[in-house]
């Protein structure tokens, strides 16, 4: 059924992908570049006549929706880049759909309506008002994919290893838009991912050859440190570090080999503010940092707790671990441990902790790792979420556990995607309440 298309009418936003929910003679049609409430030429784009919904392009706006705009990006469209998925709204426009995706997600996935999950109902801009029409230049880290024919890079299209060929990113940040990627031939590889640190002068390349090429020569507009991943996805330091420094809440974080670090600038600070806030640490409580990545929250509630007080923190990547060791090594209260969170935790031999900051991947902590969290009678417990079907999933296990959000805040960090960030705080219930929670 790819290329038919039908005139309809587009209905609520869904969580994922940046689509919209129409329907045409019964079949649901998930339909990118359209908002709620308009009236648009659907062109499919996925999807057979067997297939249980389609998925499709708006290729003409009959009746446009107010908080629709023209898209600042030339690459930005049907059938071109698949980087961005709301650059045809207004930035307050976006946010009110990814609050829509949120209040969702609690009601399905939680049983729980904005105030009772302790939330206001607004996803916080992150970041200084830009004039109209301007684009938050916000992402530290680009990974442009090559593109065999020219030697160019690009960014792939939506759902496709098609690339869509760029001159320039306009969400990628000034620390990587002046090394000038886009202007070099790159032929031999078959990606380049560029980090531009926050904080520090630090610029890196990752690059990723075809089987059996050899490195070009690199030569850009600003200094740059040099890795290589082989096939067997081993990282092999080239030329310079083979990590970045970042610079968040009052500390240098050394961040290597691309390991994860929150790539809009302010997001550190932003979360570490919402997470202290919504703990209140006191001098002298134990605390818990799972999925601790590079150290940055454990570094903060270890400054808070003290000297009388202790963070644990656990990672199961051992290269994010090694860094936490090396960013908190003048903290005699921190101790980094290396292993899945699901596994270790139980080993501990830890019964009972005052706090609990978590933030998992994608997919949550899933019901065991929070059944045994919810055991541990934390005062008070932060989750730190990027995926808000992953967040309400794992508040309703926590419910099953006697404990309940008493605050929620959602923030725009990943402005022209569907993306946005959590931070739920969690308290357990009266304990008459929750006695038999588990039976």
């Amino acid at each position: 059924m790819v290329g038919e298309r039908y005139e309809v009418e587009v209905g609520a936003v869904a969580h994922g992908g940046g689509h919209c929910v129409a329907r045409h003679e019964g079949r649901v049609l998930f339909v990118r570049h359209a908002l709620p409430g308009e009236r648009v030429i659907a062109q499919v784009t996925e999807g057979t006549t067997k297939s249980r919904f389609l998925r499709a392009d708006a290729v003409e706006i009959l009746t446009p929706a107010k908080d629709r705009i023209e898209a600042p990006c030339p690459f930005a469209g049907p059938g071109k880049c698949g980087g961005c998925d709301w650059q045809h709204v207004s930035p307050g426009g976006q946010r009110k759909l990814k609050g829509q995706v949120l209040t969702e997600q609690l009601a399905k996935l939680a049983g729980l309506t904005p105030a009772e999950a302790g939330w206001d109902g607004s996803v916080e801009p992150v970041g200084g008002k830009l004039p109209a029409g301007q684009v938050p230049a916000w992402r530290t880290r680009v990974q442009y994919t090559v593109d065999q024919e020219s030697g160019q890079v690009g960014l792939r299209k939506h759902r496709s290893h098609e690339v869509q060929l760029i001159d320039r990113c306009l969400i990628a940040a000034e620390e990587v838009t002046e090394l000038g990627i886009e202007s070099r031939d790159w032929t031999g590889l078959a990606s380049v991912e560029a980090i531009g640190a926050s904080g520090s002068s630090d610029r890196q390349l990752i690059l990723r050859p075809m089987p059996g090429e050899q490195l070009p020569l690199v030569e850009l507009d600003k200094p740059v440190s040099i890795s290589r991943i082989d096939e067997q996805d081993l990282f092999h330091r080239v030329h310079g570090r083979t990590f970045v420094r970042e610079r968040a809440a009052g500390r240098t974080w050394r961040v290597s080999n691309g390991g994860f670090w929150q790539i809009h600038p302010e997001a550190p600070e932003t979360l570490v503010k919402a997470v202290l806030e919504g703990l209140d640490p006191q001098w002298g409580e134990n605390a818990l940092d799972l999925y601790c990545g590079v150290g940055l929250f454990a570094g903060a509630l270890a400054d808070r707790v003290g000297e009388d007080g202790a963070v644990l923190g656990i990672e199961s990547a051992k290269q994010a671990v090694l860094d936490a060791r090396h960013n908190l090594a003048e903290l005699e209260n921190v101790r980094i441990e290396c292993d899945k969170v699901e596994t270790l935790l139980p080993r501990t031999g830890i019964t009972s902790t005052d706090l609990i900051v978590l933030d998992p991947p994608r997919a949550g902590a899933g019901r065991e790792t929070v059944r045994h969290l919810a055991g541990l009678a934390a005062r008070r417990i932060a989750y730190v979420a990027c995926d808000p079907a992953a967040l309400a999933r794992d508040l309703a296990f926590f419910s099953e556990g006697g404990y309940r959000p008493v605050s929620l805040r959602a923030f725009d960090l990943f402005p022209m995607t569907h993306h946005f960030e959590c931070v739920a705080i969690l308290e357990p219930v009266a304990q008459e309440q929750s006695a038999d929670a588990w039976s």
